[in-house]
Protein backbone atom coordinates (compact mmCIF):
# COMPACT_ATOMS: atom_id res chain seq x y z
CA UNK A 1 0.00 0.00 0.00
CA UNK A 2 1.21 3.53 -0.67
CA UNK A 3 1.29 6.09 1.44
CA UNK A 4 0.66 9.80 -0.06
CA UNK A 5 2.27 12.56 2.26
CA UNK A 6 -0.15 14.94 3.77
CA UNK A 7 0.18 18.79 2.36
CA UNK A 8 1.28 21.24 4.84
CA UNK A 9 -2.04 23.41 4.12
CA UNK A 10 -4.23 20.28 5.30
CA UNK A 11 -3.20 20.40 8.51
CA UNK A 12 -4.39 23.25 9.31
CA UNK A 13 -6.90 23.64 12.22
CA UNK A 14 -10.57 24.42 10.58
CA UNK A 15 -11.84 27.30 12.15
CA UNK A 16 -8.83 29.00 13.72
CA UNK A 17 -8.93 31.79 11.89
CA UNK A 18 -12.43 32.32 12.62
CA UNK A 19 -11.43 32.07 16.41
CA UNK A 20 -8.50 35.01 16.61
CA UNK A 21 -10.56 37.48 14.46
CA UNK A 22 -13.72 36.74 16.86
CA UNK A 23 -11.56 37.05 19.93
CA UNK A 24 -10.07 40.19 18.42
CA UNK A 25 -13.71 41.33 18.19
CA UNK A 26 -14.75 40.27 21.20
CA UNK A 27 -12.25 42.90 23.21
CA UNK A 28 -13.08 45.95 20.89
CA UNK A 29 -16.50 45.43 21.34
CA UNK A 30 -16.32 45.26 25.51
CA UNK A 31 -13.91 48.08 24.92
CA UNK A 32 -16.33 50.35 22.97
CA UNK A 33 -18.79 49.76 25.16
CA UNK A 34 -17.28 50.69 28.14
CA UNK A 35 -16.23 53.90 26.20
CA UNK A 36 -19.81 54.73 25.14
CA UNK A 37 -21.10 54.53 28.30
CA UNK A 38 -19.36 57.47 29.61
CA UNK A 39 -20.71 59.78 27.29
CA UNK A 40 -24.11 61.51 26.99
CA UNK A 41 -25.63 63.70 24.14
CA UNK A 42 -26.50 67.06 24.55
CA UNK A 43 -24.15 67.33 27.78
CA UNK A 44 -26.82 64.96 29.59
CA UNK A 45 -29.32 67.22 30.27
CA UNK A 46 -33.46 67.86 29.09
CA UNK A 47 -33.71 68.67 25.62
CA UNK A 48 -34.95 72.02 25.70
CA UNK A 49 -35.86 72.60 22.23
CA UNK A 50 -36.15 70.22 18.80
CA UNK A 51 -32.84 70.47 17.68
CA UNK A 52 -31.50 68.82 21.17
CA UNK A 53 -34.27 66.72 21.39
CA UNK A 54 -33.64 65.40 17.40
CA UNK A 55 -29.91 65.31 18.21
CA UNK A 56 -30.31 63.65 21.96
CA UNK A 57 -32.50 61.00 19.68
CA UNK A 58 -30.18 59.97 16.71
CA UNK A 59 -27.48 60.04 19.56
CA UNK A 60 -29.10 57.41 22.24
CA UNK A 61 -29.55 54.08 20.41
CA UNK A 62 -25.69 54.78 19.03
CA UNK A 63 -23.93 55.29 22.22
CA UNK A 64 -26.01 52.90 24.03
CA UNK A 65 -23.87 49.84 23.38
CA UNK A 66 -26.43 47.65 24.27
CA UNK A 67 -29.31 49.22 22.51
CA UNK A 68 -27.03 49.42 19.45
CA UNK A 69 -25.95 45.49 19.23
CA UNK A 70 -29.89 44.61 19.96
CA UNK A 71 -30.75 46.53 17.03
CA UNK A 72 -27.95 45.14 14.21
CA UNK A 73 -28.61 41.90 15.23
CA UNK A 74 -33.02 42.55 15.12
CA UNK A 75 -31.71 43.39 11.48
CA UNK A 76 -29.36 40.94 11.02
CA UNK A 77 -31.81 37.84 11.97
CA UNK A 78 -34.59 39.58 9.59
CA UNK A 79 -32.29 39.73 6.78
CA UNK A 80 -32.88 35.89 5.58
CA UNK A 81 -36.49 35.51 6.99
CA UNK A 82 -39.92 35.78 4.34
CA UNK A 83 -41.66 38.65 5.90
CA UNK A 84 -38.55 39.26 8.20
CA UNK A 85 -38.90 43.51 7.83
CA UNK A 86 -42.21 43.32 10.15
CA UNK A 87 -39.77 42.45 13.20
CA UNK A 88 -38.11 45.85 13.04
CA UNK A 89 -40.73 47.87 12.44
CA UNK A 90 -42.56 45.56 15.44
CA UNK A 91 -39.34 46.64 17.92
CA UNK A 92 -39.27 50.29 16.07
CA UNK A 93 -43.24 50.69 17.08
CA UNK A 94 -43.15 49.03 20.55
CA UNK A 95 -39.78 51.20 21.77
CA UNK A 96 -41.85 54.54 20.99
CA UNK A 97 -44.66 52.82 23.43
CA UNK A 98 -42.23 51.89 25.75
CA UNK A 99 -41.16 55.72 26.07
CA UNK A 100 -44.54 56.88 26.44
CA UNK A 101 -44.90 54.23 29.59
CA UNK A 102 -41.75 55.64 30.89
CA UNK A 103 -43.32 59.53 30.36
CA UNK A 104 -46.53 58.41 31.67
CA UNK A 105 -44.79 57.35 35.06
CA UNK A 106 -45.98 53.91 34.67
CA UNK A 107 -43.20 51.31 36.42
CA UNK A 108 -41.45 48.65 34.04
CA UNK A 109 -39.41 46.52 36.39
CA UNK A 110 -36.27 45.09 35.59
CA UNK A 111 -35.68 47.46 32.32
CA UNK A 112 -31.90 47.20 32.54
CA UNK A 113 -32.01 43.48 32.95
CA UNK A 114 -34.41 42.62 30.41
CA UNK A 115 -32.73 44.83 27.89
CA UNK A 116 -29.08 42.85 28.29
CA UNK A 117 -31.22 39.35 28.46
CA UNK A 118 -32.56 40.29 24.90
CA UNK A 119 -28.98 41.06 23.50
CA UNK A 120 -27.83 37.69 24.87
CA UNK A 121 -30.81 36.04 23.56
CA UNK A 122 -30.83 37.30 19.72
CA UNK A 123 -27.02 37.64 20.15
CA UNK A 124 -26.98 33.85 20.93
CA UNK A 125 -29.30 32.93 18.26
CA UNK A 126 -26.92 34.43 15.66
CA UNK A 127 -24.17 32.62 16.66
CA UNK A 128 -26.46 29.19 16.52
CA UNK A 129 -28.26 30.33 13.15
CA UNK A 130 -31.85 28.89 14.86
CA UNK A 131 -34.34 29.59 12.29
CA UNK A 132 -37.27 30.94 14.31
CA UNK A 133 -40.77 31.69 12.08
CA UNK A 134 -40.80 35.91 11.70
CA UNK A 135 -44.14 35.43 13.97
CA UNK A 136 -41.83 34.24 17.62
CA UNK A 137 -39.25 36.72 16.03
CA UNK A 138 -41.22 40.00 15.67
CA UNK A 139 -43.08 39.12 19.45
CA UNK A 140 -40.00 38.64 20.98
CA UNK A 141 -38.29 41.84 19.50
CA UNK A 142 -41.78 43.43 20.06
CA UNK A 143 -41.52 42.86 23.69
CA UNK A 144 -37.57 43.68 23.87
CA UNK A 145 -39.14 47.29 22.14
CA UNK A 146 -41.26 47.87 24.88
CA UNK A 147 -38.03 47.90 27.80
CA UNK A 148 -35.44 49.51 24.93
CA UNK A 149 -38.03 52.15 24.47
CA UNK A 150 -38.27 52.51 28.66
CA UNK A 151 -34.58 53.41 28.69
CA UNK A 152 -34.82 55.74 26.20
CA UNK A 153 -37.94 57.52 28.06
CA UNK A 154 -35.38 58.52 30.93
CA UNK A 155 -33.52 61.56 28.79
CA UNK A 156 -36.66 63.17 28.25
CA UNK A 157 -38.40 62.99 31.70
CA UNK A 158 -39.64 66.76 32.09
CA UNK A 159 -38.88 67.91 28.38
CA UNK A 160 -41.60 69.68 26.53
CA UNK A 161 -43.71 68.55 23.71
CA UNK A 162 -41.90 69.84 20.71
CA UNK A 163 -38.35 68.02 21.93
CA UNK A 164 -40.23 64.75 23.08
CA UNK A 165 -41.98 64.80 19.18
CA UNK A 166 -38.44 65.38 17.69
CA UNK A 167 -36.86 62.54 20.09
CA UNK A 168 -38.85 60.27 19.15
CA UNK A 169 -38.48 60.90 15.73
CA UNK A 170 -34.32 60.75 16.15
CA UNK A 171 -34.45 57.61 17.72
CA UNK A 172 -37.22 56.05 15.47
CA UNK A 173 -35.64 57.04 12.17
CA UNK A 174 -31.20 56.10 13.44
CA UNK A 175 -33.02 52.46 14.39
CA UNK A 176 -34.68 51.82 11.40
CA UNK A 177 -31.86 52.95 9.56
CA UNK A 178 -29.30 50.74 11.59
CA UNK A 179 -31.68 47.80 11.29
CA UNK A 180 -32.35 47.39 7.70
CA UNK A 181 -28.63 48.40 6.97
CA UNK A 182 -27.77 45.72 8.81
CA UNK A 183 -30.35 43.68 7.01
CA UNK A 184 -29.01 44.35 3.85
CA UNK A 185 -25.39 43.73 4.96
CA UNK A 186 -26.72 40.19 5.65
CA UNK A 187 -28.02 39.93 2.55
CA UNK A 188 -24.93 41.04 0.35
CA UNK A 189 -22.46 38.49 3.07
CA UNK A 190 -24.81 35.76 2.44
CA UNK A 191 -24.85 36.42 -1.19
CA UNK A 192 -21.17 37.51 -2.35
CA UNK A 193 -19.74 35.21 0.61
CA UNK A 194 -21.83 32.46 0.62
CA UNK A 195 -19.47 30.00 1.85
CA UNK A 196 -17.73 31.97 4.85
CA UNK A 197 -21.09 33.45 5.36
CA UNK A 198 -22.68 31.57 8.49
CA UNK A 199 -19.20 32.08 10.35
CA UNK A 200 -19.20 35.68 9.44
CA UNK A 201 -22.36 36.26 10.81
CA UNK A 202 -21.64 33.76 14.12
CA UNK A 203 -18.51 36.25 14.79
CA UNK A 204 -21.35 39.12 14.81
CA UNK A 205 -23.14 37.28 16.79
CA UNK A 206 -20.81 36.42 19.66
CA UNK A 207 -19.76 39.87 19.21
CA UNK A 208 -23.18 40.90 20.13
CA UNK A 209 -23.52 37.93 23.25
CA UNK A 210 -20.68 39.37 24.78
CA UNK A 211 -21.92 43.23 25.26
CA UNK A 212 -24.99 41.39 26.42
CA UNK A 213 -23.75 39.77 28.96
CA UNK A 214 -21.33 42.43 30.11
CA UNK A 215 -24.39 44.39 30.27
CA UNK A 216 -26.10 41.84 32.13
CA UNK A 217 -23.35 41.20 34.90
CA UNK A 218 -23.21 44.82 35.24
CA UNK A 219 -26.82 45.02 35.87
CA UNK A 220 -27.15 41.75 38.26
CA UNK A 221 -24.25 43.38 40.31
CA UNK A 222 -25.53 46.43 40.41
Amino acid sequence: MRHYPLKRSTLKKPGFDWVQIALLVWIGVLGAAERAAAHHPVGGRTPANVWEGLLSGFAHPVIGFDHLAFVVAVGLLAANLVRGGFIPVAFLLTAMVGTGIHLLAINLPMTELAIAASVVLFGAMLIGQYRLDYKVLTGLAAIAGLFHGYAYGEAIIGAEMNPIAAYLLGFTLIQGIIAFGAMMASQLILKRWSENALAILRVVGLAICSVGVMFLATAIVG
